[in-house]
């Protein structure tokens, strides 16, 4: 076991969902066990941990990204987005309620990350077909299969629904 006083610790500055938070971690957390573990937000989930599945799936200045593979320590000064800084005055971002419209989930696990990266896809504007939207959202996996309902989400979403 490591002498614990020998793991570096590392004092962040970060925007997190509109608000600025400054903590302290162990520099070698990933920003997906800082936003679950030191800040509570457990809508980003730790799916397979490799930056595979998409479950971890948060925007990082603006930019989607897997945060089970960015260290939290590479984040400080940035901005980050999580599914739960979506909503607005009590209301669910157009994308949240399109996934609820669309009935774009089953079990749930995966919906944040799909979500995050709905978000993204419709930012980037890779929404002009639906080929297009399953291609540039492949990176989030769904154990349930739910991609057309996710697909009809999306194109809703960005305003080309069927």
């Amino acid at each position: 076991m490591p002498n614990e006083s020998l793991i570096p610790e590392t004092t962040l500055t970060l925007q997190v969902n509109g608000t600025t938070t400054q903590v302290t971690c162990d520099a070698r957390t990933t920003l997906l066990d800082l936003l679950r573990e030191r800040l509570r937000l457990t809508g980003a989930k730790k799916g397979c941990n490799r930056g595979e599945c998409g479950a971890c799936t948060v925007h990082l200045d603006g930019r989607r990204v897997n945060a089970c593979m960015v260290l939290a320590a590479s984040t400080d000064g940035s901005e980050v987005t999580t599914v739960e800084g979506l909503a607005r005055d009590g209301e669910l971002h157009p994308v949240q309620q399109a996934f609820i419209d669309a009935d774009a989930l089953q079990c749930g696990f995966c919906t944040p990350g799909q979500i995050m990266s709905a978000v993204g896809c419709i930012q980037e504007g890779h929404t002009g077909s639906n080929d297009e939207i399953r291609e540039w959202m492949s990176g989030n996996i769904c154990r349930c299969s739910a991609y057309p309902q996710i697909a009809a989400a999306v194109e809703a979403a960005a305003g080309k629904g069927r």
